[in-house]
């Protein structure tokens, strides 16, 4: 929601000082992406925590319970 009245607040900002319909096109597009890729950087850091948690879980899952041998074997085609 704040990255919407960023963008809205810096193209009105060009508007009043006269800045070129072009000029105000190129920093939108400028000012969108680094908005977008800040987001990005966020979402990954509040989310690596948990990946290195399911990423520990995994771990010691493997390591203390192994899984069954299969009862069977599957047949080959010649």
């Amino acid at each position: 929601m704040l990255e919407i009245l960023f963008v809205l607040g810096f193209f009105f900002m060009l508007m009043l000082t006269g800045i070129s319909l072009l000029g105000m096109v190129a920093a939108l597009i400028v000012a969108f992406a680094f908005m977008m890729l800040g987001g990005f950087l966020a979402i990954v850091i509040k989310m690596l925590p948990w990946l290195v948690l399911a990423v520990v879980a995994v771990w010691i899952y493997r390591t203390f319970i192994k899984p069954d041998q299969p009862k069977y074997r599957r047949r080959r085609l010649p």
